[in-house]
């Protein structure tokens, strides 16, 4: 592989299932002792428990393309809080490869991974598009199962896991809500799916999945330095009239599996949600769980 160059790895690659030669030494000039490269007036902004994003030009919002996505912007905000330039950032869930557009953007390697062809298909467009040839650090997308990625990557190489994984089997199902009935929508009556592929986590029951995420994650957990962040967006989904509290699942999960809670961040998304239909009126409340989703920070303890 061409040094300083983003790079696709699929099935039929040379380097697939084998350890990457990828940066992830800072090269910054910080102090050993600071986590990041912000200015204090950054620092303070990202003090506040609840951040808004704005989408720009670049980001995807087709649905068609992927069901789940986020700005590139709130991406750039837990890489730049987490990391330092030159360190390595994991995407387990890469998905449509906004989190590699975004460690382009700060000169920060990545590398991300996702089972499906198409979604790595998607990445190495954007990362073309994002060619920067005064950018000295390295993005990969694998086409591999996340369950796989100790494959690929040495102890202690990790400065930031950052992710938004599949909601269980909660997005694979005919969407009838009544936002979707009063706007002009193509999504209505549509199942919003990952993928059928069973090794899919988004086929999975909330149980089973949120053992399988358990361990994942624990798999992932020696890859990430001592005091490396660990941050998950997900949101929480209602079921049959019922909240499923995914958020809630995955703490537990993971503090059993050797991570520390830090943090729980609100992502305000109230300023890019569109046309808001009424939702258990008069008899039943119900907050809009598409108005809000949370940022899950955990940490590998450090070292006794």
């Amino acid at each position: 592989m061409e040094q300083f160059t983003s790079h696709i790895i699929r099935e039929n690659s040379p380097e697939y299932n084998t350890t990457l030669s990828i940066g992830y030494i800072r090269t910054c000039s910080c102090a050993k002792t600071h986590i990041n490269c912000i200015t204090p007036k950054e620092w303070l902004k990202s003090q506040l428990g609840v951040w808004q994003f704005y989408y720009e030009s670049r980001d995807v919002r087709d649905k068609k393309k992927h069901p789940a996505t986020f700005p590139i912007s709130l991406c750039k905000r837990i890489i730049e809080l987490f990391t330092h330039q030159g360190e390595l950032v994991l995407d387990p869930f890469v998905g449509s490869g906004t989190t590699l557009v975004a460690a382009t953007d700060l000169d920060r390697n990545a590398v991300g991974f996702d089972l499906q062809p198409h979604y790595i298909d998607l990445c190495e467009k954007r990362l073309c598009e994002q060619a920067n040839l005064f950018n000295k650090s390295r993005r990969v997308a694998i086409q591999d199962d996340a369950r796989n990625i100790s494959n690929y990557l040495k102890p202690n190489m990790v400065s930031l896991i950052w992710t938004s994984p599949p909601y269980a089997n909660l997005l694979n199902r005919v969407r009838k809500n009544k936002s979707r009935r009063f706007r002009d929508n193509d999504q209505l009556g549509k199942i919003e799916q990952y993928s059928q592929d069973p090794r899919d986590l988004g086929t999975l029951s909330i149980e089973k999945y949120t053992v399988e995420m358990g361990d994942i994650f624990e798999s992932l957990l020696p890859l990430l330095k001592p005091k490396g962040h660990c941050v998950i967006n997900v949101p929480d989904m209602w079921w049959e009239n019922k909240r499923i509290t995914i958020h809630v699942s995955l703490i537990e999960e993971l503090r059993k599996r050797g991570y520390e809670l830090r943090n729980i961040i609100i992502w305000d998304r109230t300023n890019i949600v569109n046309q808001i239909g009424i939702f258990g009126w008069p008899s039943n409340y119900i907050t809009m769980g598409v108005t809000f989703e949370y940022l899950l920070d955990f940490w590998r303890p450090p070292e006794k």
